[in-house]
């Protein structure tokens, strides 16, 4: 099936940011989904994501926050980020379906901390950073317990920021990448391939939103 990618350029007040569009033929909800404080939009997630969901009538939009667009190698604070991402909301809204807002990591805490402020239909975290690794007592499990709109975690077995054993109960979905590292990586030990791991991400995210209605 062939999907239509194009890029727009979005002026918002931390920065200029862009979003790459992967649009379904049949479109009835955007998944909005941003990179991590380390990396971008190629991201192995956010890759397999804009793959797999336009077939199941999901626009993806991938979005590169103004930082990452202008070269800079390191994240700019939690409140520029959220800057950011509500300057950029206006453009993911525009087609006028419902926007599940998303991302990896740092991108999954700006969602979460902005989702019922921006009207967001649900929330995408991908390998939410729960606590800096080694130190579980920093906790942001806050930030995921009150995003206010349906949210799906999906998280690698093995994530330093976060195994799925250490989340807290709560009003969310939590699906499970095992062997998974905070990138989605696995080890060859594990006998799982990168398409394998990817498809048990994938079908997760699809079966959610599924769910969504």
């Amino acid at each position: 099936m062939s999907r239509e990618r194009s890029t727009q350029n979005v002026t918002t007040d931390a920065g200029e940011a862009r979003i790459t569009w992967v649009t379904s033929p049949a479109p009835r909800l955007v998944l909005a989904v941003s990179h991590g404080a380390g990396g971008g939009i190629e991201a192995r997630d956010l890759k397999a994501l804009a793959a797999a969901l336009p077939g199941h009538g999901v626009t993806v939009a991938l979005v590169e926050q103004p930082w990452r667009v202008a070269g800079k190698k390191v994240a700019p604070a939690p409140k520029t980020l959220d800057t950011g991402w509500r300057g950029l909301w206006p453009a993911l809204a525009a087609p006028g379906l419902p926007v599940v807002s998303g991302g990896r990591s740092a991108g999954a805490r700006v969602a979460c901390r902005t989702a019922t402020e921006l009207g967001a239909a649900a929330v995408l975290a991908l390998s939410f950073p729960l606590h800096p690794p080694g130190k579980p007592e920093k906790s942001r499990a806050d930030e995921l317990l009150g995003t206010g709109v349906p949210t799906l975690v999906v998280q690698g077995g093995n994530d330093p920021f976060g195994r799925p054993d250490e989340f807290p109960p709560g009003p969310y979905a939590l699906a499970e990448v095992a062997y998974g590292d905070h990138g989605f990586a696995v080890p060859k030990r594990s006998g799982a391939t990168e398409e394998q791991t990817m498809r048990v991400l994938t079908d997760a995210v699809a079966g959610w939103i599924a769910s969504l209605g």
